[in-house]
Parts: C-alpha cells; structure tokens; sequence
C-alpha cells in the first residue's frame, strides 16, 4: 500500500477501514480551507434508498488496488456525522465532524468554513 497522491482520481472505488471492512464508495473530497489539502472525505453508505454521505478524515489514507484504505475503523466511520446523498454539509455542522474524530477545530481565515468540497 501507499499513500495516495492524487486521492480526488480515487472517487467511485471502493474505501475501506483500519479493521479491513469496506465503509462504502469514495464519493467526494473537502480540502482545509487553510491549507488548501485534501482533508476530509464523504464515503457513500447503506443500501438504496437509504443512502447517506459520512465523513471520514484523510490522514493516513492509503490506497491499494482498487480500493482507499482510510485509518479508521468501519463502525467509528459508519457513526460519524453524515450527510444526504445530494445535501451539503451546514457550516455550523463542521464543529461536529472535527469533534467526532477528536480533531481540533477552528474557522478557516475571516471567519469563513473550514472545509470546501472539490
């Protein structure tokens, strides 16, 4: 395994958790407004109709073939804050989500959200 380069050319394939259980599909990547690098990811879960995007951080993501390989475990992920298939996550949600993973959160520069979808 290694660490991905481009993780935004990895949307589709399958993202798997530090147990070795698949979470779901990489759906999109939301970059750190502050640096500007990729950060966090939605992984498509459940089963259709039912569907739902949660959030899981990208540090220490590898990839393998065909498959994203994320450092957390699959119920830790599966019980992170989600989002609808076509929803956008609420900037006074993000707190949340940082919160979940035990990440130190604090607005982008200005005051402006901390995380951008690309």
């Amino acid at each position: 395994m290694f660490e991905a380069q481009d993780i935004r050319e990895w949307r589709g394939h399958a993202v798997h958790g530090g147990d070795g259980s698949k979470i779901g599909e990489l759906e999109a990547v939301y970059v750190d407004t502050i640096t500007d690098q990729p950060f966090f990811a939605t992984v498509k879960t459940g089963m259709l109709g039912r569907q739902r995007l949660v959030f899981v951080p990208l540090a220490g993501a590898t990839v393998s073939p065909s498959r994203l390989n994320v450092a957390y475990d699959k119920k830790y992920v599966k019980d992170a804050p989600s989002i609808d298939t076509d929803g956008e996550l609420p900037v006074g949600d993000e707190p949340a989500v940082f919160e979940h993973y035990g990440l130190p959160y604090e607005t982008g520069a200005a005051g402006q959200r901390r995380l951008a979808r690309r």
